[in-house]
């Protein structure tokens, strides 16, 4: 059990399925108190269940809705009197290409992924402020190098950095530490959740799941970085090899990202 975490209040958005979830059962493992939220009331109930007798607070929340996120703080202060870590890990993807795609995907995509930080963000700085406490974005490769057929996804996650990037600098003489964290290709349940081009739920991944990094060595490695206090965490190999492509060999980035995501001609959704 490592003692930085013990008896710390963490907050982690999306708590109900893939690296979230892991975050939460991790944590709680630790010592931590958890108060974690997601739409969905059943996953919730579940997870509350099988941690009865731990500090959890589990509150049904769309991080999208400013008001849910304001009820989410709010109920975690109340349970556990302030918060430690916020870790906005909650998110959504998208597959379409932009000339087929619903303008309604794109604003879905980007209040859920930026404001959804943002929100909870802002109604928990208070309290991560007087205790000097760590502000987390899970971000993606998507963050770094816009993906095609992720447009929407990629313009979320390069909001999300640039924004934490600039608090990070705003909060220093707070001692706040601020950070965000780039899986890659992690087992989760945001490939087959993403959004359709008419906004529905793709409902399928085209990845290979069996070849990505799993969600708990996911989620060791973010706490590991929280704890160390990193500046920035990207995770795989291809994801840090993406990244040094598309900083140093841009071109070459564009050619790989369409024959990675281009198959024949059409969009690999």
């Amino acid at each position: 059990m490592s003692p930085y975490f013990k008896n710390k209040v963490v907050v982690v958005t999306g708590g109900t399925d893939g690296i979230g979830k892991a975050l939460v059962e991790i944590l709680l493992g630790m010592g931590a108190k958890v108060a974690t939220c997601g739409r969905n009331h059943d996953k919730l109930y579940h997870l509350q269940s099988a941690f009865a007798s731990y500090p959890l607070h589990t509150m049904v929340c769309d991080v999208s809705v400013e008001n849910d996120c304001r009820r989410f703080i709010e109920t975690t202060l109340k349970a556990f009197s302030h918060i430690d870590i916020l870790i906005n890990n909650a998110g959504i993807s998208m597959r379409a290409l932009l000339k087929d795609a619903n303008l309604e995907v794109f604003r879905k995509v980007m209040d859920t992924n930026f404001f959804g930080s943002l929100y909870c963000t802002k109604y928990a700085l208070p309290s991560i402020i007087e205790n000097k406490g760590t502000i987390v974005g899970v971000s993606s490769i998507a963050g770094y190098r816009g993906l095609p057929g992720r447009s929407g996804y990629s313009a979320s996650k390069f909001a999300l950095q640039g924004w934490m990037e600039a608090i990070r600098t705003e909060l220093m003489s707070e001692k706040v530490h601020v950070m965000w964290v780039c899986p890659g290709f992690t087992t989760s349940n945001i490939r087959n959740a993403a959004l359709n081009e008419t906004g529905n739920e793709q409902g399928e991944s085209p990845m290979d799941e069996g070849k990505m990094m799993d969600t708990n060595e996911c989620a060791q490695h973010i706490l590991k970085a929280i704890k160390n206090k990193k500046r920035t965490l990207v995770l795989t190999f291809q994801g840090k090899q993406t990244v040094f492509l598309n900083k140093w060999f841009p071109k070459l980035a564009d050619k790989l990202a369409r024959k990675f995501f281009f198959k024949n001609g059409k969009l690999v959704k």
